[in-house]
This record gives structure tokens, C-alpha cells and sequence, in this order.
């Protein structure tokens, strides 16, 4: 056992004075309150290495969803740019909006583009995908609609086209046929 005396700690006595014993309790309950200290202190350890693990799980659920989004052969936005490039590069096209073509979704009443709008449904077990947006070039008042419909192609997995075709909103009126896989 270790006691104290004014002269520092030394080896208490057996049957020694009561500041030994005082001394020897305290050392005694400083380690029972480190124990539960270390405990206490494994538990917060434990929880903030929870809070870090959810962190890292919904980021990756973050970044998952947006590549999908945007980067995937089959979303929406991949099939809208794809679609857009052709009519882009279609010589009729070119002919009737001019060289700088430009592609939107649909518009609200307050005059923001939105989303191109898509339709996805399964039918004879193949997913297709219907997409419809405008798009406008140089030539001013010219104005056409475009309607997409692409079809999964089960050995690659990736959406084929069906047609494209654009509605040129001119009198009298007038489709352009960009593409036909019907």
C-alpha cells in the first residue's frame, strides 16, 4: 500500500495513521472513476464513429443516385441529349431552324423550363421510354416539338431507339422524320 506524508509518498505501514488510509481510498476510487470514465468515453467514441459511418453511407446514396441520373445509357437526360445531338446534326433540321439549335423542357405559366418529359413502361416484358421536348434554333419563330421513344434491348441492356421525329410548328405543318427502327 502507499501512503503520504509531507515529505512525498513512500510505502505506508502496516497499522499506520488514518491519512494512509484516506490516501489509499482515494487512489482506489480514482481508478474505479477512470474505469467508468474509459467506458463513457468508448461509448461517445462509439457513437460518433456511427454518426461518420451513416455520413459516408448517404453521401455514397448521394453520388450513386446522381450518376445515375446523368450519366446512365438509361436515364431520361442521357436519352434527351443523345436525341438532341441528332436532331443537332440532322441537315433538314439544320435547314429549317438554322445552325444554333436549342433544346428545353417543358415551360411553366411563370416562364422556367423544366424537365423533359418522360414516360417509362413495360410492355411484351421490354422497358421503353418516351420523351417529348422542344427545341428552337436562329430562324426566329420557328418552333418544333420532338418525340423520342427508345426500347431496351435485352442481350446489351441499354435503350435502343424506336424513332425519333420532330413536329414543326409552321403553316402548314410539317414532320421531320430523324430516325425510324419501328
Amino acid at each position: 500500500s502507499i501512503g503520504t506524508r509531507a515529505g512525498g509518498l513512500k510505502a505506508a505501514k502496516p497499522g499506520g495513521d488514518s491519512k494512509d488510509v484516506s490516501v489509499q481510498r482515494a487512489l482506489n476510487e480514482e481508478t474505479l472513476v477512470s474505469a467508468a470514465q474509459k467506458v463513457k468515453e468508448a461509448g461517445r467514441d462509439f457513437t460518433y464513429f456511427i454518426v461518420v459511418l451513416v455520413g459516408i453511407g448517404v453521401t455514397g446514396g448521394l453520388f450513386y443516385v446522381i450518376f445515375k441520373e446523368l450519366f446512365s445509357s438509361s436515364s431520361p437526360n442521357k436519352i434527351y441529349g443523345d436525341a438532341l445531338e441528332k436532331c443537332r446534326s440532322h441537315p433538314e433540321i439544320i435547314g429549317v431552324f438554322g445552325d444554333s439549335i436549342k433544346g428545353y423542357g417543358e415551360a411553366t405559366r411563370r416562364g422556367r423550363r423544366q424537365h423533359v418529359s418522360h414516360l417509362e413502361y413495360v410492355k411484351d416484358g421490354l422497358k421503353h421510354m418516351r420523351l417529348k421536348f422542344y427545341i428552337e434554333g436562329t430562324e426566329s419563330g420557328k418552333q418544333g416539338t420532338v418525340h423520342v421513344e427508345v426500347k431496351e434491348n435485352l442481350e446489351t441492356g441499354r435503350f435502343e431507339v424506336r424513332y425519333i421525329f420532330v413536329d414543326v410548328e409552321t403553316y402548314p405543318r410539317r414532320t421531320i422524320v430523324i430516325e425510324d427502327n419501328r
